[in-house]
């Protein structure tokens, strides 16, 4: 008897996934975070409007959901000022990342990104058979020049740029990622990466004609509207690229009460305003902690802090365990030399009191 014939790309790759989510260390912690702060969700939650549509739309849950998501996407057009042809809505940003790997990238093609960027479009790329060109930051910032230099040089057909930027929560001004767009070589598509756009400062986004056809733009449900388990992504694009995702992606991947809930937290931007001024709030209470504990915080446009601990790598490390041990979840930069620093998320008033209370505990076991 044998198994399944496995091809050899997918027996080359290891058998590890980007991140270890908090559910499985704390199956074995056998015990549950006090305060969850490692994943970049909003604490906040969804507005209650969105929670009442989800609700409502459970009664309906035996049905598909739109497989077009039309009125997710008229919404969407009508606010953005664009037409809902530019639009597609998929599961999560990651799901949106998966479908665009697979639309654009077969085995050996060059795909450029930043060294210690985010993992999960590392390993899409690795699951197609993409290989991947990486540069370095530059002060703590994804350096969008030398992104387009470098895939130039290797004759890339995509670029990964995140802005603001996960993991460090630094950003740059969108005018500055237009101009840099001039050093794009031809054929070569930009990921913009907008997951945090909504917390950060007027500018930051790029203002790129949506039928420029070296650019699409990624947004989520998950990070400023509260909703990360409902898995609502959408990408901003020309029209012609937005329609070569229907020859792909899953028609039916979208659930049905989370395409109600992120309409309605669309319809609620008072919410929405009311959310990003407390997470404002949260980032300047985890740097004022930073700093009465004798570290430093990076300046932020995202919903989390990233936190300079001041030696290198392995005494981050050491942090982030003390903090694990104490019961706060929190992660850290993967590489070198981002990986200093450990990543807190914005949460509420109790969240951030476990932190404080934590931290000066799990520093002096590292130090000791």
């Amino acid at each position: 008897m044998t198994g399944p014939r496995y091809t050899p790309l997918t027996e080359s790759l290891p058998a590890t996934v980007p991140f270890v989510g908090p559910e499985a260390q704390e199956r074995m912690m056998g015990r549950v975070f006090d305060a969850r702060l490692g994943a970049n969700e909003n604490i906040f939650g969804p507005s209650p409007a969105a929670i009442a549509a989800m609700q409502a739309a459970a009664g309906e849950i035996w049905m598909y959901g739109d497989p077009e998501s039309y009125d997710l996407r008229q919404a969407l057009a009508t606010d953005l000022g664009i037409t809902p042809q530019n639009i597609v809505v998929g599961e999560g940003i990651d799901g949106l990342l998966g479908y665009l790997v697979r639309l654009l990238i077969g085995a050996g093609d060059a795909v450029v990104t930043s060294e210690g960027a985010y993992p999960t479009f590392n390993y899409h790329v690795a699951g197609f058979g993409g290989v991947l060109h990486q540069v370095p930051y530059q002060g703590d910032h994804e350096d969008p020049q030398a992104l387009m230099v470098k895939a130039a040089e290797v004759g890339a057909k995509l670029v990964y740029l995140a802005n603001p930027d996960n993991p460090m929560g630094t950003w740059h001004k969108g005018a500055d990622i237009a101009a840099a767009l001039d050093l794009l070589p031809d054929g070569c598509l930009l990921i913009l990466d907008e997951a945090y756009v909504e917390f950060a400062p007027e500018g930051t986004a790029a203002d790129i004609d949506i039928n420029d056809p070296r650019v699409i733009r990624m947004r989520t449900f998950s990070k400023a509207y509260g909703m990360a388990g409902a898995r609502v992504g959408y990408a901003l694009g020309a029209a012609e690229l937005i329609t070569a995702f229907n020859k792909i992606r899953n028609h039916f991947g979208m659930n049905r009460a989370a395409q109600a809930g992120a309409l309605a937290a669309l319809q609620d931007q008072a919410y929405l305003a009311a959310t990003c001024a407390k997470v404002a709030a949260a980032r300047d209470e985890i740097a004022r902690i930073a700093v009465e504990n004798g570290l430093s915080a990076l300046p932020s446009a995202t919903n989390f802090v990233a936190i300079d601990c001041g030696r290198d790598g392995a005494f981050a490390k050491a942090v982030l365990d003390g903090l694990v041990a104490r019961g706060v979840f929190v992660r850290m930069p993967f590489v070198a030399p981002q990986n200093r620093c450990i990543r807190v998320s914005a949460g509420r008033p109790e969240d951030v009191a476990a932190f404080a209370a934590a931290l000066p505990e799990a520093l002096a076991e590292a130090r000791g």
